[in-house]
Parts: C-alpha cells; structure tokens; sequence
C-alpha cells in the first residue's frame, strides 16, 4: 500500500462513559460517514481499558517509529531531543512533569485536569527552582519546557518507570492511575514532598489573590528511553486534533456532540475531499480502549463488492473503540 500522504487521527473518537454513550446514538456525521463509506479498517490495536497509554498515545507511537510499551512511550526523550536537551541515540531516560491541582476532599484525592490550568512562564521557572533540589535528592534532573507548567526530567529512575498518561488519569482519583506501588513510592514520596512545599510559595498566594486554582502537585508521564534509531516516522506524520478532548474528559455528552459536529465540518470533510480527490490518505480513530486506523479500499475488479459488504457504518465504528 501507497503511504498516505494525509493522516488524520482523532482522540476520544468513541467514549464508554455514560453520556457520551448515550450521545453517540444519535450522533449524525454526515462527512465521517461518507469517508468510512470509501475506506476499510488496515490496522486494529485493541487492549483494555485499564493501559496507562491510551490507544490514542499508542497509535501516534507506532506511526512516529517510537517503542509503545505500556505506561513507557518516551514523549519526555523525544522532546528533550527535539530540543536539544538530549542527542539522538543517547539512550538517556527521562520523562514529562506537569503542574497541576489535586481537588483533595475525605474519601479521595482526585487530579484535575492540568489542561485547563493556566500557568505562566515566571510561575512555572519559579517553581521549577524551588522544586529542584528535591527531584536531585532522587536522581533526577530537571529542565524547563517550552510549555508554562510543563518540565522535562531526566534521571535513571525514569528509564523503566510506567507511568499513566495524563489523559487516562484526569478528572480520576490518584489511587486509580499511581497506586502505591513499590515502583511509584519515589513518586508519591516526591508528590507529597511537592504539596508541602508549594502550599508555602508566593506564586500560589498570588494566584489565590487574583482567584485562579493553586498549583498544589505534579504529575509524571511520557517516561522511558528511546533506543537508538527510534522516533523516525514510519509514514507522514499524522495530523493529531484535541478537539474531542475537554468534553469526552467531563462527559459532556452535548459538548462532545457539538465539537464532533465541528470537526466532522471541519478537519473530516477536508481529509474526505482529498480522499475524492485521489489523494492517498489515512485516518485513525481513538477511543477508551481501541484504535482502529482506516484506509482506501482496492480498486479494480470486484471492489465495488468489497465496498459494498464491507463499508463501516457509523455507530459501529465508534462504539467498537
């Protein structure tokens, strides 16, 4: 097969949970339903819906040439590659440091959603200085993003350390995605250290003065190491819309209607223009447990029954992710 040249995958594509899967029985997308009429499923990754990467994480993995092992998709070494922290080939471990907030009441603590946090650049280098001493005690060294609240962190540590992506675990009790495992007590003892520490620091009593949530955490992700001659893509690197996120996170099952509505207007009905177009092109569609990517059907003889008995229908497809 031809690679494509276009590739479009979406996160959140499909939803088990409550409201969005009521919504998704009446869910019409016209564009989607007219592209799925014209493609066949090529590739199938279906797990469980307890893998700490999400099939999302785990389909852009395997298309950007990276390892996917569960909970160790490298995204901290590949930034850190990118620029420029780290050498291609180097092997080093690190990992994705994210500020964030802990709503803590009696029964659970549960981690909000850092998305909708917003943190500034002198919020975050501050805190980064006053933390850093207490990432060191444990061996790992921190860096600086080019994204306010995110840090890279590097240390030995990191290198076989599984950890749940921040979109399995928002809006979810800690106990559910960090259990105190023996592999994660360094983290939890390090979260813990954290709370204290950041209870104490001017920047929360500001942004407590001006009304905005106290930073009072972190969370880690994306550890691990690239081997050498990984992270090169294995096609066009696809095109990755959040689009579905926010509402799919608080099951918001109108919000998730309306921004499906919109990227079926939008981002769907372009690949689908391209596809009438002659272009070859790819498009992947994510849900809880499975990611399922959809290519042209062959030509030629006979096709046009293989369209017809074999063409996904809209409910289906995204119910079976």
């Amino acid at each position: 097969m031809v690679s494509p040249s276009r590739h479009l995958l979406i996160p959140f594509a499909g939803r088990a949970s409550p409201a969005c899967r009521d919504a998704l029985a009446t869910l019409r997308l016209p564009n989607l339903e007219a592209l799925l009429g014209r493609l066949a499923r090529s590739h199938d990754d279906t797990q469980g819906e307890q893998t700490l990467s999400p099939p999302h994480e785990r389909a852009l993995a395997r298309l950007l040439g990276m390892p996917a092992e569960d909970g160790l998709i490298a995204w901290g070494a590949r930034e850190a590659q990118a620029t420029g922290l780290s050498r291609a080939g180097s092997g080093e471990p690190w990992g994705v440091v994210t500020l964030c907030h802990w709503e803590v009441s009696i029964d659970e603590v549960v981690f909000d959603d850092p998305a909708g946090m917003a943190i500034d650049a002198a919020e975050s280098l501050a805190l980064l200085e006053a933390a850093r001493p207490f990432f060191q005690e444990d061996g790992i060294s921190l860096r600086p993003s080019r994204v306010p609240g995110r840090w890279l962190a590097r240390g030995e540590p990191l290198r076989a350390l599984a950890t749940a992506s921040i979109d399995r675990a928002a809006g979810q009790p800690i106990s559910e995605w960090a259990p105190l495992t023996d592999a994660l007590k360094p983290v939890r003892k390090l979260q813990n250290e954290m709370q204290m520490l950041l209870y104490t620091q001017r920047v929360n009593d500001e942004r407590s003065a001006r009304g905005a949530q106290p930073i009072n955490s972190f969370w880690l992700s994306g550890t691990g190491a690239l081997p050498k001659g990984a992270g090169t893509p294995t096609a066009a690197e696809p095109t990755v819309t959040t689009a579905l996120r926010d509402a799919a996170l608080r099951d918001d099952g109108a919000a998730w209607t309306a921004a499906w509505q919109a990227l079926d207007a939008g981002a769907v009905a372009e690949l689908l223009a391209a596809a009438e177009g002659g272009a070859e092109i790819a498009l992947t569609l994510c849900g809880d447990r499975a990611a399922h990517t959809y290519t042209p059907q062959p030509r030629g003889a006979g096709a046009w029954l293989q369209r017809l008995f074999k063409r996904p229908r809209l409910q289906p497809a995204l119910e079976a992710l």
